[in-house]
């Protein structure tokens, strides 16, 4: 399966109020493997950020001024993103700032691009209810090493993001562990010959057959008389 780890910035925290996004960071996974094909956009939105988000990304007009317009990467983004499996971390957020860019540009929202959309915060909460299942939370509970964050960034939150998702999903190793291959294994294969052990059976003791015996009755009991072993007996 091909899968995308999406993460956005964004000058503030309303799309409906004419906040825009200004970075955007792809991963790609297939087979639940890091394939090393990402994608990363600065972007000029043409206007300032908040500054209680300018402190969260510290992207500033200034340093966005000569970065392209969603317009222009929205074609190379899109394409990569086809037919994938997208998830984002809060996806309503991001979804609200990324489908009003495509309106903008007169492109259907991103549902349509993309196989599905999974929103890892609620698989999360479904996992660890009542806990804090922020990035930065399930990254210290899974053991995933983010002492690079200082300041948000797409890019990093969507390799993060992986991270905690092969985590949350398969364990905590799944990143840095290879199968090894086929025949490799096979080379490696010595057969013992167990013909010449004689393996010793210990015999229950009075005290723990008439304890099993009672377990049996309780059984028996529960289910009217209708015990397999009953019957056959």
């Amino acid at each position: 399966m091909r899968q995308i780890f999406l993460d956005t910035e964004t000058t503030g925290l309303s799309a409906d109020k004419g906040d825009r996004v200004i970075e955007i960071g792809c991963v790609e996974f297939v087979n639940r493997k890091a394939t090393g094909e990402i994608r990363h956009y600065y972007l000029n939105a043409g206007r300032d950020s908040h500054e209680d988000a300018l402190k969260v990304h510290g992207l500033t007009r200034e340093f966005l001024k000569d970065k392209p317009t969603f317009e222009e990467v929205a074609g190379d983004l899109l394409h990569y993103l086809q037919g994938a499996e997208l998830l984002i971390h809060n996806a309503p957020f991001d979804l609200g700032f990324l489908n009003q860019e495509l309106a903008l540009i007169g492109q259907p929202a991103f549902a349509s691009h993309v196989l599905r959309i999974v929103d890892t915060l609620a698989m999360a909460k479904d996992l660890y209810p009542g806990k804090r299942n922020s990035l930065d939370g399930l990254c210290d509970r899974l053991g995933v090493d983010r002492s690079g964050r200082k300041l948000h960034g797409a890019l990093l939150d969507a390799e993060l993001l992986a991270d905690v998702y092969i985590n949350m999903t398969r364990g905590q190793d799944a990143l840095l562990i290879d199968a090894p291959a086929e025949e490799n294994r096979c080379a490696t294969w010595v057969g013992a010959d167990l013909s010449s052990y004689e393996l010793s059976v210990p015999a229950a003791s009075e005290q723990e057959l008439s304890a099993h015996e009672e377990v049996l009755k309780q059984i028996d009991k529960a289910s009217a008389g209708k015990t397999v072993w009953r019957l056959l007996a």
